[in-house]
């Protein structure tokens, strides 16, 4: 054989080019469950993992909304549960993760979706509200990861879903603060856990248009957002839940400690005037 005559080396998993990666696998989504007409995260997650393969352990506090996951799951000839946890609730995480194992006696891929709330100035909110907000953007993750660290093998994953609002330096947010210190547990919980060859990123969403976002936006502030980025497009839920599948599958074997921002090029400047370089602005 001449140097010219090379087989080509094709025999690595990933020159296949696509799924099913996870079938035979269990796949707990947190916030799985669909919370209404628009797709959230955490469903188009738990749909993300069906497709590829995986039995969907939908953890949800909303019952109907997990309901609604494992049906439509179970319709296109998957199979999935939904557990009923309270994920800022370590007692409540525990037994959720206990029960999945029972169910389905193994875990191979976890992901968080939750979050929200704290939308308000950091000098204006009550203990209570503070407590609140880290525990749903934080903490909740802290605890799912506790647990669900203690079931995974080598080769496993887990992704965080933060939020483009880390990026920002002020005014100061519980929200902001909270998704900061996810990213910060993120990356911490990579390095914990790669001597065991378990991997952990995270996906940062940028202004995507979703369930999330319809409750408490209008037409208007949905085009001032959608003009603001830099591809002149907003993102939905399945941009994120691409991202979180592919950092939690076989493609992305040899990332992790990543926080991937999934912002369609993150936030525009209108215009060049002011920019470092720019022609002075017309008066």
């Amino acid at each position: 054989m001449t140097d010219q005559d090379w087989a080509p080396p094709i025999d690595d998993p990933l020159a296949t080019g696509g799924p099913p990666w996870l079938e035979g696998r269990v796949a707990v989504v947190a916030g799985g469950g669909m919370s209404g007409p628009l797709a959230n995260v955490g469903f188009a997650l738990s749909w993300l993992y069906h497709r590829s393969g995986a039995t969907v352990a939908v953890l949800d506090r909303d019952a109907e909304a997990g309901r609604r996951t494992v049906e439509a799951i179970e319709n296109d000839g998957g199979r999935a549960a939904t557990f009923d946890v309270d994920i800022t609730d370590d007692a409540s995480v525990a037994a959720a993760v206990a029960q999945v194992m029972k169910r389905f006696g193994r875990i191979d891929v976890a992901g968080t979706t939750i979050g929200g709330m704290g939308a308000k100035p950091v000098f204006d909110v009550t203990v209570e509200e503070w407590d609140t907000v880290l525990d749903l953007n934080t903490k909740s993750a802290w605890l799912l990861m506790k647990h669900v660290q203690q079931h995974l093998t080598r080769g496993a994953a887990m992704v965080t879903v933060s939020s483009s609002a880390t990026e920002g330096r002020g005014p100061a947010m519980p929200y902001t603060i909270a998704k900061t210190a996810l990213e910060k547990l993120t990356v911490g919980a990579a390095s914990s856990l790669a001597p065991r060859g378990i991997r952990v990123n995270g996906v940062r969403v940028g202004m995507i248009w979703g369930a999330f976002a319809s409750r408490g936006m209008d037409e208007e502030m949905r085009e001032l957002r959608r003009s603001n980025v830099a591809l002149q497009t907003e993102g939905n839920p399945w941009d994120i839940a691409s991202a979180a599948f592919f950092l939690t599958t076989e493609p992305s074997r040899w990332v992790s400690g990543q926080i991937l921002a999934v912002d369609g090029g993150g936030f525009a400047f209108k215009g060049n005037s002011g920019a470092a370089g720019s022609a002075p602005a017309k008066k």
